[in-house]
């Protein structure tokens, strides 16, 4: 294919865009279903579309405006008018940036030095923000305040944000953050036409999908397996629950839910998100998977059902060890990094693999989101 981006090649973002997508998507199913050893027949695929799907993007200060790290050699920058993967708010707010802030004293990421480091740009249906991110140690930070304060009020974001990191960080999570237009909560709702339709809060800083329209099919996709079995007298446990999405729209099939998260600000949203969709059976609990023994659980019969959505690493072993003594009915892993998911499922091996899917929420990458349903073996 024709790649329909003019820096394709240069900018180290896509690698398959001079793949035809229909192709792209069947190298990715042969793949999972063979790391999975599953019936590639049987494995169920979703997508949407394969431009303009991205809502959030962290762009890098430059001398000609914003960019990307040059595909090969991360030193450098490939400065972009356009990203053709991004959707049409992010790509007017990268020029909102690009126009405001010329000759803007960017971060040399070689000399650590330099006070505009990146921007991170978030664009979910009815809301928007940028969190500007600066070198804490930059003798210019005064100045550079003032003008993204100037830049506040003429914005078209909804929220605006600075966070001040090390110059020998990357990680705008972490740092001081300072709201300087709106609010640090942006909000995104899923299927909200749906009986399972729920509103989120999460901050502009923090994790959240950033494919919208194949996420929602991810959603849709996990609640329909819970659906078929007998979940009205059972507790669900959504680990690694971030913002509480899983467990929130899939509350009503149980009698109790409880969500665990290790990182502070998710469990606010998530406590915010259980109020604002008055969920009244579900709890969130601040704390490392890692540690699940801990987690007081109601006790046996009440059946138990898992909604696991781990990091690129997958879950930790003392995590796999407790889930397989807890023996939950139903696991449902949801999983960023197919190589990982094949080698922990092979640590499951009182269950049966009963069903597959891949969620295409990275088109033009080698990426891929994938689903599967674990079931507990009858004794």
């Amino acid at each position: 294919m024709e790649p329909l981006c003019n820096y394709y090649g240069k900018c180290g973002g896509c690698s398959l865009q001079h793949i035809d997508y229909e192709v792209q998507l069947s190298n990715k199913k042969k793949r999972l279903a063979k790391l999975l050893g599953f019936s590639e027949e049987s494995l169920l695929v979703f997508n949407s579309n394969p431009y303009n799907y991205r809502n959030r993007m962290d762009f890098v200060f430059c001398k000609q405006g914003l960019g990307l790290r040059m595909k090969g050699d991360w030193k450098k920058i490939v400065s972009l008018e356009k990203c053709v993967i991004s959707n049409e708010k992010l790509n007017s707010l990268m020029n909102e940036i690009a126009a405001f802030f010329k000759d803007v004293d960017y971060f040399d990421i070689v000399k650590h030095t330099g006070t505009f480091y990146f921007a991170v740009l978030r664009a979910p249906r009815k809301d928007s923000a940028i969190n500007f991110v600066l070198n804490e140690e930059s003798s210019s930070l005064g100045e550079a305040v003032e003008r993204i304060k100037e830049f506040s009020k003429v914005t078209s974001a909804n929220n605006v944000l600075i966070t001040f990191i090390s110059p020998e960080s990357n990680d705008s999570t972490q740092g001081e953050s300072v709201v300087v237009k709106g609010s640090e909560m942006i909000a995104e709702e899923y299927l909200i036409d749906d009986a399972i339709g729920n509103k989120f809060n999460y901050s502009a800083r923090g994790f959240f999908q950033n494919n919208t329209a194949v996420a929602e099919m991810m959603h849709k996709y996990c609640n329909e397996i819970l659906r078929k079995y007998s979940t009205k007298e059972a507790h669900l446990l959504d680990l690694y629950g971030g913002v509480g999405t899983f467990g929130i729209m899939n509350a009503d099939l149980f009698s109790q839910v409880s969500i665990v998260e290790s990182i502070p600000q998710c469990i606010d949203a998530a406590n915010l998100n259980i109020k604002e969709n008055n969920v009244g059976n579900a709890k969130a609990i601040l704390l490392d998977a890692k540690h699940l023994k801990k987690l007081q659980l109601p006790q046996k019969p009440q059946q138990l059902f898992v909604i696991t959505d781990p990091p690129r690493s997958g879950m930790d072993e003392r995590t796999i060890e407790q889930l397989k003594k807890l023996k939950p009915e139903i696991i449902v892993y949801i999983s960023c990094n197919p190589e990982q998911l094949a080698k922990d499922i092979l640590k499951f091996k009182e269950y049966d693999l009963k069903s597959a899917a891949l969620f295409d929420m990275f088109p033009q990458t080698n990426h891929m989101e994938a689903v599967v349903e674990l079931v507990l073996k009858e004794s």
